[in-house]
């Protein structure tokens, strides 16, 4: 269905896996205690990152872990990599950072390489419950870094924050929405905690000794979220993102509109020319299988027609104006009503899904219970 094109812009993400100390409810791919594999890691990542040349990058979002964690040295090493990139003009870059630790040296390094845009973790402005999260910095290392973050020129910052926390009220999440859009970030991302196997978190919950909002607060949560931001010039373009006009992440659009990306680093996933792999979460690994010339690419899987049209709909529905059927006509050659007509008919008839001038969204309720409505496009096998 699809073949290699070097001309058609990809997404590049780039994995940082290094963490100056877990947090309490993470899963992800990310390490503390590793620092002495920093430089090691940064020159076999810089290694990969040149062997994309030939593409054109359109947007580069560098994620983690806490990609600011690293130092200075083993930065320097990634920048002169991505020198070496076919960026178009109007790139989006984005780092993820964590407040504490960044400092205006970094900021001003970052701003050099050509990074426009920054996704700060903050969670909450309670320092009590950024302790129960197991986050690093208190409130103040976050306000500090938000503004040294502008002192540097950057017009472009997300801010994270999350609800149905452990001991977290209403009227925490408010203050926290509150004190948030008082600093006017041109992009707001509001997450649900999910307790994830493997985590402490998940630990403690089994012990029944977290503390978390019932769903019925955690509905509230997340409907408060929405108004109130909707009043405050936040239009929410997917499920758990907010931001004011144009301000859209433009890297996080291409995986929810199935468009193509390239990983780079430990743990990185892609998909380009319809086919996805993914690299090895160990640190010790990547190096090793990079520093060999070894492939690096595992799980190399050919997306089929049927799994390319299950992701566009699952991803695309995380999107609030949904999907457009022309788009799905023009990919895959087949009418959706063809493909999806029970689906489809049960969800409008359950006012879940709304159809209206070529397109088909989540209705409110259906965003409440969107896992189960994405889940439900998943086709037979006999399609």
């Amino acid at each position: 269905m699809y073949s290699e094109n070097t001309n058609k812009e990809v997404g590049l993400y780039i994995h940082i896996p290094f963490c100056k100390q877990k947090c309490l409810y993470c899963d992800f791919p990310s390490f503390c205690g590793k620092e002495s594999l920093m430089l090691d890691y940064a020159k076999a990542l810089a290694k990969e990152i040149k062997s994309i040349t030939h593409r054109k990058i359109g947007t580069i979002f560098i994620g983690g872990g806490t990609p600011t964690y690293l130092n200075m040295e083993g930065w320097n090493i990634i920048k002169e990599s991505i020198k070496e990139l076919n960026k178009v003009e109007d790139i989006e870059f984005s780092v993820e950072m964590n407040p504490g630790t960044v400092d205006k040296e970094k900021l001003r390094f970052l701003k050099s390489m050509g990074v426009n845009r920054l996704s700060i973790g903050l969670q909450a402005w309670q320092n009590k419950l950024l302790k129960k999260l197991g986050r690093i910095h208190e409130i103040k290392d976050f306000i500090e870094a938000y503004n040294e973050a502008r002192e540097e020129g950057f017009d472009n910052i997300n801010i994270d924050i999350m609800f149905g926390l452990p001991d977290q009220t209403m009227e925490d999440l408010k203050e926290t929405l509150e004190k948030v859009v008082k600093l006017n970030p041109e992009h707001i991302s509001c997450y649900s905690l999910i307790i994830e196997e493997g985590t402490i978190f998940n630990k403690l919950y089994d012990e029944e000794k977290l503390n978390v909002p019932t769903e019925d607060i955690e509905r509230d949560m997340y409907s408060y979220c929405i108004k109130f931001l909707k009043d405050r010039g936040y239009s929410q373009y997917e499920i758990s993102n907010f931001s004011k006009e144009g301000r859209e992440c433009r890297h996080n659009l291409i995986y929810w509109d199935l468009k193509e990306y390239i990983g780079c680093g430990s743990a990185a996933h892609s998909y380009i020319d319809g086919t996805r792999y993914r690299h090895t979460e160990s640190v010790e690994k990547y190096i090793e299988t990079m520093n060999n010339d070894k492939d690096i690419k595992m799980d190399l899987h050919k997306n089929s027609l049927k799994e390319d049209m299950e992701e566009f709909m699952f991803m695309g529905l995380r999107k609030i104006k949904g999907i457009s059927t022309y788009e799905f006509k023009r990919r895959f050659n087949k009418n959706i009503i063809d493909v999806y007509k029970n689906t489809i008919n049960k969800y409008l008839e359950n006012n879940l899904l709304i159809m209206d001038k070529g397109r088909i969204c989540l209705s409110p309720r259906g965003i409440e219970v969107s896992n189960s409505v994405m889940c439900d496009f998943i086709l037979e096998e006999s399609k």
